[in-house]
């Protein structure tokens, strides 16, 4: 049996100067979007912003509900209403936040690195992704695939 390796990059920083103006702005953006997640049973606000191509930025959060699986996460939110309202336009980059004091930024769930990745995959472009956390962390990859590196894709259907 032939062993393989998957290598997946990412940098890390602390600094919100670290990123250009307008990165600067979506991550801010991103983080006080934070208070409009509906979030009364678990109390984990998410919120996910993007910036679009023609530099408009969208926001979205999670949506939760008291049956949990009809709840949907900020990343799909976002996405939803980016590919639906803006199909024209590609996605530059994407910052998610989770509100709570944890000493790492949160992943999405399965569920939205799929999504992220066929978004992705969709527009024939890489879309560079933040994870932020409220200490400041702030990881950068530049891919969703980086995030879902075995991803299902139209490729096996």
């Amino acid at each position: 049996m032939e062993e393989k390796n998957i290598h997946i990059r990412y940098r890390s920083t602390q600094s919100i100067r670290d990123f250009d103006l307008d990165v600067q702005a979506l991550i801010a953006e991103t983080i006080q979007f934070a208070e409009q997640a509906y979030a009364p049973y678990s109390n984990f606000r998410v919120s996910a912003g993007l910036i679009l191509e023609n530099g408009q930025i969208l926001k979205g959060t999670n949506v939760e509900n008291a049956s949990y699986p009809v709840c949907i996460c900020a990343e799909r939110t976002l996405l939803s209403h980016a590919v639906s309202n803006y199909p024209a336009q590609k996605i530059k980059i994407i910052a998610i936040y989770v509100d709570k004091d944890l000493p790492a930024p949160v992943p999405p769930c399965g569920l939205c690195r799929q999504t992220l990745v066929e978004v992705e995959n969709r527009q024939k472009k890489a879309i560079p992704v933040l994870l932020v956390s409220k200490n400041g962390t702030i990881l950068q990859f530049d891919t969703c695939a980086d995030l879902l590196p075995l991803s299902f894709s139209a490729d096996f259907l």
